[in-house]
């Protein structure tokens, strides 16, 4: 099971959130929410999410 962590507003931003949480030795997917909008959901399996967002945070956040 998959769990939505971030959407992202560019394909770019997406990708580069996966290439860092990649590097950091999780597993994540990216998917389209709506191709009118070009937003995309990260998605991380369920039993990584809390660490996931620790990571996530300590990333991402100013």
């Amino acid at each position: 099971m998959w769990t939505v962590i971030y959407i992202a507003p560019t394909a770019k931003i997406a990708e580069n959130i996966k290439k860092r949480l990649t590097e950091e030795g999780f597993l994540v997917k990216i998917r389209p929410v709506n191709l009118s909008k070009q937003q995309f959901e990260i998605l991380v399996p369920s039993g990584e999410l809390e660490e996931v967002q620790e990571v996530f945070n300590s990333l991402f956040q100013p």
